[in-house]
């Protein structure tokens, strides 16, 4: 059983910076695919980031580009995103999410496992 646990959120300053955590188990995840999305009130969960666990490939949504970076540490079975110049609008809840037969899929409705959240919130 896979399971993923996040960590990291917070409470940040606009222009700051957070990384956040996921700790993944349970399954040996070379084949997978880890996302990294979001959901803010009242509005649907969307894609962030994704990376292939095998070759490193990494995806983005454009309203992250340049700023965040996902990356994984195979001897830690963890994934990161590290975020940078952080706005106001990306305060959400940010899920860390799992996929084994979409490789380098950016659609939440591929990804089968997901972790509990990890709050970010960016305000003055």
């Amino acid at each position: 059983q896979v399971r993923m646990v996040e960590s990291g959120g917070g409470l940040v300053q606009p222009g700051g910076s957070l990384r956040l955590s996921c700790a993944a188990s349970g399954r040996t995840f070379t084949s997978y695919t880890m996302g990294w999305f979001r959901q803010a009130p009242g509005k649907e969960r969307e894609f962030v980031a994704a990376v292939r666990w095998s070759i490193g490939n990494t995806y983005y949504a454009d309203s992250v580009k340049g700023r965040f970076t996902i990356s994984r540490d195979n001897a830690k079975n963890t994934v990161y995103l590290q975020m940078n110049a952080l706005k106001p609008e990306d305060t959400a809840g940010y899920y860390c999410a799992a996929t084994l037969y979409a490789l380098g899929s950016t659609d939440r409705s591929d990804f089968g496992s997901w972790g509990q959240g990890t709050q970010v919130t960016v305000s003055s």
